[in-house]
């Protein structure tokens, strides 16, 4: 039987594309989920995803879900979040040290393999398939393959390069959000579908730097940005810290200050 509400997302198990992925299933999509194992030091990303799509489906919540095994890129590839590189920095996430961070085309090479399945889906159960994607504004300083721009170059390339590329359609709705906003959306999406927010964002992992539990110190440019969304927005984090959260939030925005007072000078 045909489904007429059908998405594809390139899924890490972080804030982001939960966030999108609960906007999918609010919305009353079917969520095809792509995750990618490139010889990212933070892999445990997709052991937290895994946990969220089982009770989600334990729920009753219809979710596919892959997994591309993508690892020989992590020999070819320069950069501190795969293994073998140089340490992950410690910092304000657009700090210029944070370029160490950049994984090479990472962005294009997902996007690309997801757009893939979108069209194979949208032919097999003829139907428009959505392809969903959670870049975000937060990451448009440090990572070129996040700005509006080349997504905008990509998803054209995407489409003159495939057939029946009509009945695939983008949506990037945080393209232009801060992760503070990306929260709030996923907190109307769980209300929607009476889930339990911190439950689910306990099992979400942003950190480059995590340790065998999925807890960090709470100073990587991914680990302050998302403790000041939380903090911004009024709420704790649920996923714990390797310090009290009073703590986190104060090494936060101590880290983000000295930035902006670099700038000012």
């Amino acid at each position: 039987m045909s489904v007429n509400r059908i998405a594809v997302l390139s899924a890490s198990g972080g804030l982001d594309s939960t966030s999108l992925l609960l906007n999918f299933l609010a919305a009353g999509y079917w969520p095809h989920l792509v995750s990618f194992r490139y010889g990212q030091k933070h892999a445990l990303e997709l052991e937290f995803l895994g946990r969220n799509i089982e009770a989600l489906r334990a729920l009753g919540h219809r979710i596919e879900w892959r997994t591309v095994d993508l690892s020989d890129l992590a020999g070819m590839l320069r950069s501190s979040l795969i293994v073998g590189g140089s340490e992950v920095p410690e910092g304000y996430y657009e700090e210029p040290n944070m370029l160490s961070t950049v994984v090479p085309n990472r962005n294009a090479i997902f996007a690309s393999i997801a757009y893939a399945w979108a069209l194979s889906l949208a032919e097999h159960e003829r139907a428009t398939v959505r392809l969903g994607l959670g870049v975000h504004s937060g990451d448009h300083a440090i990572y070129p393959d996040c700005r509006p721009e080349f997504f905008q170059k990509l998803i054209e390339a995407l489409t003159l390069g495939n057939w029946g590329s009509e009945r695939v359609e983008a949506y990037l709705p945080y393209l232009h959000l801060d992760k503070a906003a990306i929260l709030q959306d996923a907190i109307r999406s769980c209300q929607t579908l009476g889930l339990d927010f911190d439950q689910i964002f306990r099992n979400t992992l942003t950190s480059y730097a995590p340790d065998g539990e999925g807890r960090s110190g709470g100073l990587t440019g991914s680990d302050v940005e998302r403790i000041l969304a939380f903090d911004s927005i009024g709420r704790i984090d649920p996923l714990p810290y390797l310090k009290p959260w009073e703590v986190v939030v104060a090494q936060a925005k101590d880290l983000r200050q000295k930035f902006e007072s670099v700038q000012s000078k």
